[in-house]
């Protein structure tokens, strides 16, 4: 676990570091309506200032963690499963969960915290929460992000309401018990999830694995439906390229 914990700095939270043109381009690139109300922070305040019905986001989840908003429905089942503050989760964690989803969209397995569990356990440091691999299970993220430089200085304040629709805790204390879980390496679904490396997809990836609901207005890709998945939007490039390279 020792990754996850250098991810992790000492210390008071620090001031937003003054880059107004990547907060533009999260908001402009991924789409973000008027009414999310995503507001670049003032001179001075740091991650823990987010007003009344606001959360803080950190960048890094976006650009490093193939985060989306509106939040899946995967996301909020693990917010709600462990019972934290999104704007307490690492990049890290944001990175596993979602490599995780990807994983099992690709594979046509319904991503659930119990899948989730066998794979990671809940870690804390310095009031940030992260997930490490569970030593018994086999590791299915190749290759993770070794540092996110200055990510606690690279956040924005959005509607919680119009971005997640649950309610969070925010916890002050939070003390993570050590589980034990049986492991199903016999389970078809678990035999299916491979190892992979990390990697930051675009929109028209995320939009057909149903991890995001932007489709690109610059796409020159045509959505094309396949009927046996359900009705899910696919393109033909990503089953050649994307989905192939990763052996799904």
């Amino acid at each position: 676990m020792a990754d996850e914990e250098t991810q992790l700095e000492e210390g008071p939270l620090p001031v937003r570091r003054l880059d107004q043109g990547l907060f533009e381009q999260i908001t402009i690139g991924f789409g973000f309506p008027s009414e999310w109300d995503a507001r670049y922070p003032s001179q001075g305040q740091t991650a823990a200032d987010a007003p009344r019905r606001y959360i803080t986001l950190f960048e890094d989840f976006f650009l490093q963690g193939n985060f989306r908003l509106p939040a899946t429905e995967f996301m909020a089942h693990i917010l709600h499963y462990y019972g934290f503050h999104i704007s307490q989760r690492s990049p890290l964690g944001m990175v596993r969960v979602r490599h995780f989803e990807f994983l099992c969209r690709c594979h046509e397995i319904e991503p659930a915290v119990d899948k989730f569990r066998v794979f990671y356990q809940l870690i804390r440091n310095i009031g940030f929460y992260s997930f490490g691999n569970r030593g018994s299970a086999k590791k299915i993220l190749l290759n993770p992000p070794k540092s996110f430089h200055d990510w606690k200085k690279k956040f924005f304040f959005i509607i919680r309401e119009e971005v997640i629709p649950i309610a969070m805790i925010f916890q002050a204390s939070y003390t993570i018990e050590k589980e034990e879980l049986a492991i199903p390496t016999h389970a078809d679904w678990y035999l299916k999830l491979t190892a992979t490396p990390n990697r930051i997809f675009g929109e028209n990836v995320l939009v057909a694995v149903q991890m995001s609901d932007k489709w690109p207005e610059t796409s020159t890709e045509v959505p094309i439906l396949k009927f046996e998945d359900r009705g899910m939007l696919f393109l033909q490039f990503i089953f050649l390229s994307y989905f192939s390279a990763l052996n799904c």
